[in-house]
């Protein structure tokens, strides 16, 4: 059966690796990292490449595949994304370009970008694009982030969930390009404020 996301997949020579990162993002455990977040994550790439967003295509498309490579609820999810990244584009792309894939996997893990990266800004914006939903697909994107988490009690996972909400509400800009902010910063906000003032208090 055709997929049409490996249609998207922007190394057409080396198409093993695409399957193997779909079978990864199809894994039981996932709940919101799944193939539907990537699928996401790619469009709004697209979006903010079409609305004036300056990037390198080849390289942020890439990280955007392997950002959530690995996603188990470990806090070296990132890295060990990276370094898949690493090991699997080594033979078909100059070592510069597969540096910066694995630079900007890595940066996901924070969504600070460095001024000027404008790299890093489109694919920690795409990223974070999630956060200006409307509300039934923030409402589904919130309980499919708990599903990943069952493991934990729910004490522990709303302490955790509201240290996140804190921190991205405590930054200048959930956003860093321009058609980004425009389109999502107020929505974002909204979306976050709402969310943590849904959560209980703590004793």
């Amino acid at each position: 059966m055709p997929d049409a996301l490996l249609d998207r997949w922007p190394l057409p020579e080396d198409p093993g690796t695409a399957r193997e990162l779909l079978a990864a993002y199809d894994g039981p455990t996932r709940g919101y990292h799944d193939r539907r977040h990537l699928s996401e994550v790619l469009d709004r790439i697209e979006g903010l490449r079409d609305a004036g967003a300056d990037c390198e295509p080849l390289p942020v498309l890439l990280a955007a595949w392997f950002h959530d490579a690995v996603y188990d609820g470990e806090r070296d999810a990132e890295e060990r994304s990276a370094t898949w990244a690493e090991a699997a584009l080594a033979p078909w792309l100059p070592a510069a370009v597969v540096a910066e894939v694995a630079r900007l996997v890595r940066l996901t893990e924070t969504h600070r970008p460095a001024p000027g990266d404008r790299n890093g800004e489109v694919i920690s914006d795409a990223d974070l694009g999630i956060l200006a939903a409307d509300p039934g697909r923030y409402a589904a994107y919130v309980a499919a982030v708990r599903r990943e988490y069952a493991h934990l009690d729910d004490a522990t996972f709303t302490a955790g969930r509201r240290h996140v909400l804190e921190q991205l509400l405590a930054k200048p800009s959930l956003f860093h390009t321009a058609p980004a902010i425009a389109a999502w910063e107020r929505p974002a906000r909204a979306n976050v404020a709402a969310e943590l003032s849904r959560l209980p208090q703590r004793d």
